[in-house]
């Protein structure tokens, strides 16, 4: 007993020299009143260090630089010239409205969707709009996604209950404007979809963002800082409601010219890196490109691309480890044997 006592009054301590709007630190506080034991106790102590862990009041500092924003995506990308232009267009009404001192003006954007196939980056310009920002990023996938409690939370009258994905990705970020890419929204499970879209619906409008309700911290969370950004193969699977609330930009495909100046100056320095290699370790020959950027026939993204060149770089660097002298050279009467299994 003396314990469970001790541990109260540091929980109380906890919450006396935490940040929290009024109304959440004396709920809490109300919670410590009766208190329970054992795993009762457990479960409420793991409740209020997260409640404790949540940024209400901080936000990150936004980087309003639309110069340095451009320079990022042409740094990350190649081509895309005019999802770029839109990007850019996009964020200078943000900036303006910013320096406006519009408080809300960030949340009441619409949400970008970048729509298109596999491998056309979609993913990756959400992480370049963060960066151009400044802000953290955090990734929600879709795919595959079934419960909307799993969006939401789950009460804590359940054995099994905690937060909800968005809540975990406000903790994780450690700001309460972080960027948030919900990946894939149009991959849920079909038989769930009605409840999800309503989820990402509430997600979405501003109006009811201000006060989004996880069943875990059972009290409204102000998501109206956060930038949403999503993403989807297409919008066939996307609920009219939450299509209203979205500016679709679609993704053009790659000609096989824009794959290989990407394989080679912006996947090929990356992926001799990450495998350890040097840079005058690899050799391939301008003849080899071609089947190197389709080894299964058409692809409009750089997926099976960026497939080959890791293929590519791992048989290297077997071939290093096992002593063999370099530097490795793919052409045309090898590049087969690079890209097999």
């Amino acid at each position: 007993m003396d314990s469970a006592r001790a541990t109260i009054d540091q929980l109380k301590i906890k919450l006396s020299q935490a940040s929290l709007p009024s109304d959440i630190s004396e709920k809490l506080l109300n919670l410590l009143q009766f208190p329970g034991t054992g795993a009762e106790l457990e479960k409420l102590i793991a409740y209020i260090d997260f409640v404790v862990s949540l940024p209400f009041n901080k936000l990150s500092q936004d980087i309003l630089d639309l110069p340095r924003a451009k320079e990022i995506l042409d740094k990350n990308h190649y081509g895309l010239q005019s999802v770029k232009d839109r990007i850019l267009e996009y964020l200078a009404v943000l900036i303006l409205n910013k320096r406006k001192s519009y408080a809300q003006a960030f949340g009441h954007a619409p949400i970008l969707a970048f729509i298109g196939l596999a491998g056309s980056g979609k993913t990756s310009l959400a992480y370049s709009i963060a960066e151009s920002l400044g802000r953290p990023l955090q990734r929600i996938p879709f795919g595959g996604l079934g419960d909307p409690l799993m969006l939401r939370g789950q009460s804590r009258v359940h054995l099994d209950s905690e937060p909800g994905q968005i809540i975990k990705a406000i903790k994780s970020a450690g700001v309460n404007n972080p960027v948030i890419l919900l990946d894939e929204i149009d991959r849920v499970e079909q038989d769930r979809r009605v409840d999800i879209m309503g989820v990402l619906v509430e997600l979405l409008d501003p109006a009811q963002n201000q006060a989004f309700l996880d069943h875990y911290l059972d009290f409204p969370y102000d998501l109206s800082q956060v930038l949403f950004i999503a993403t989807a193969n297409n919008t066939s699977n996307i609920a009219t409601a939450v299509l209203d609330r979205l500016e679709p930009i679609q993704m053009p495909s790659y000609s096989d010219e824009e794959k290989i100046t990407i394989g080679k100056n912006y996947l090929l320095p990356k992926i001799i890196e990450e495998n350890g290699l040097g840079s005058d370790m690899l050799m391939i020959d301008e003849m080899a490109w071609p089947q190197i950027i389709r080894p299964l026939g058409y692809d409009g993204g750089i997926r099976s691309l960026q497939r080959s060149l890791q293929s590519i770089c791992r048989k290297v660097a077997r071939g290093v480890v096992e002593g063999e002298i370099g530097p490795f050279k793919v052409g045309v009467e090898n590049v087969g044997e690079y890209l097999g299994g």
